[in-house]
């Protein structure tokens, strides 16, 4: 199902010694399988929904917070209904009778009470330089609602992995790229056929080698600074956005990446891998989570089986933590490959390519599994320490926080859409 499935075995073999005992495998296997069983139950859409989904969390215990980024795909244009469509969620449900675990004995959406989703975005109107505004898309209890992202079928997988309250916090917004709104604090400028591209803060896309660049009302990285300093005011005020919080502090769980659509020129898909190594590592030193998970799905709003998507999707999961590549990335970062989740436009609401024909079925898909990646992580992470191999403290621990200024305009709900009419610094 996802990239990360293929090479398990591999990686449980993997270590110091090259012969590793049976009975340590089959101690480790079973483990792994212990952890999973609940979640992978749900894979083939045959089990009924759990008692958990519908039951409160333990405000005792510190929420797990989930951060995610990307473009208008993380931002979500799965569309729940109606069920006459074809490739509607409704559809899917009632009529080809899949994922019964997202419906309640009633035959309503189950309501998770366990896991909260909140989705945060720039405001419309609001001056870029500004990072304190921002609108609340979102503020409730996961459930499908009209259209959906990545988080619902993650949500539902992290939901039953965790027994504590669960954050999935959404900062994103949609036209965006990481070689440019995105781009993190530290990257550096690079040259491309006789243009200069931007670094950080720089005020220019890229401009002609021996010429300065000409300024817009943007800058390099605005939107990773703009979605990040949302976020974390989300998490400055706990109470406003998880009814029932008792600040019991947060840990940041993980990072989940879904973006791509917007690289896709020769300059920037050259560049995305370098870029998206330096995102992970900056984005933990940014949260101080240096070993929270961090988990990607390919994604380009396309097949990605060719040209620049095909040059993105390869960089994406080169990443992967189990290549090799970047030995600070084993166990703790994963690359999903969700390219086969592609569904046609005939089997789709819609013919929209760089939205995934708006299907519910590849969104649901690309959710499940990321969470899935996750629980894998955590699995082998488990392994590890029933092997006796440490791992470095995540001081993510975080304790109440008392500034509960509201910030947000909260009235502004109703509009979904990519915002991309919305372009034309760091946190202080």
């Amino acid at each position: 199902m996802s990239h990360i499935n293929t090479q398990i075995p591999k990686l449980l073999l993997r270590g110091p010694s090259k012969f590793v005992s049976l009975s340590i495998v089959a101690a480790i296997v079973c483990c792994f399988a212990a952890f999973h069983s609940a979640v992978y139950s749900q894979v083939d859409g045959t089990t009924s929904n759990s008692p958990k989904q519908m039951e409160p969390a333990d405000q005792t215990k510190p929420m797990q917070v989930y951060i995610m980024l990307g473009q208008s795909n993380m931002l979500g244009f799965g569309r729940v209904g109606p069920q006459e469509t074809v490739g509607s969620l409704e559809y899917l449900v009632k009529e080809k009778n899949k994922y019964p675990q997202l419906v309640d004995a009633s035959g309503g959406w189950v309501t998770r009470q366990d896991v909260r989703y909140v989705h945060v975005m720039d405001k419309r109107g609001v001056d870029f330089n500004n990072l304190e505004e921002f609108q609340v898309v979102r503020n409730e209890w996961l459930t499908p609602n009209g259209s959906f992202g990545p988080e619902l079928g993650f949500g539902h997988v992290v939901g039953d992995l965790h027994d504590q309250p669960v954050l999935l916090l959404k900062a994103c917004i949609g036209n965006r790229s990481l070689g440019w709104d995105l781009l993190p604090p530290g990257s550096e400028r690079f040259q491309h056929e006789g243009k200069i591209y931007a670094g950080y803060k720089d005020v220019a896309n890229f401009w002609n080698e021996g010429s300065e660049p000409k300024p817009v009302p943007w800058y390099a990285g605005r939107q990773y600074d703009a979605d990040t300093r949302h976020a974390k005011i989300v998490l400055e005020n706990l109470a406003d956005y998880y009814p029932g919080y008792q600040g019991q502090g947060y840990e940041i769980a993980g990072f989940v990446w879904w973006q791509g659509h917007k690289d896709q020129n020769a300059a920037l898909a050259e560049r995305y891998e370098q870029n998206l190594v330096h995102l992970i590592k900056t984005i933990r030193s940014d949260f101080q989570a240096p070993q929270a998970k961090f988990v990607l799905a390919t994604g380009c709003g396309n097949p990605g089986r060719e040209g620049f998507g095909l040059q993105i999707a390869e960089a994406q999961l080169a990443v992967d933590g189990r290549g090799g590549k970047y030995p600070e990335f084993a166990g703790n970062v994963a690359s999903v490959d969700v390219r086969d989740f592609w569904r046609e436009p005939d089997v789709s609401p819609i013919n929209q390519g760089h939205h995934y024909n708006h299907n519910a079925e590849t969104y649901y898909e690309v959710g499940h599994a990321l969470g899935s990646a996750v629980t894998e992580l955590r699995a082998l992470l488990e392994s590890s320490k029933a092997n006796g191999r440490s791992q470095p403290k995540d001081r993510t621990d975080r304790t109440d926080r008392t500034d509960r200024t509201d910030r947000t305009d909260r009235s502004d709900r109703s509009d979904r859409s990519d915002r991309s009419d919305q372009k034309p610094r760091t946190q202080e």
